[in-house]
């Protein structure tokens, strides 16, 4: 059972810096990096405590932005 997760966990973390890199290269080449970086994130904060409190940061930007575009 315990290579299972193992398994799976490193399953996740590639899969998760994949999109997260994916996300940072559509900065300079076409693409929804502002979607696909969190999404990245988000995969990856379920492992990473670093990764939560970047997607907690990213969050708050994002609210704010939303916030100064209504006034």
């Amino acid at each position: 059972m315990r290579t299972i997760g193992q398994a799976k966990r490193l399953i996740v973390i590639v899969f998760g810096f994949t999109v997260l890199i994916a996300g940072v290269a559509m900065i300079m080449l076409p693409g929804p990096a502002v979607i696909v970086i969190p999404i990245g994130l988000a995969i990856l904060a379920t492992e990473y405590i670093w990764a939560r409190k970047l997607l907690d940061l990213v969050k708050e930007r994002i609210r704010r932005m939303n916030i100064m575009k209504r006034k």
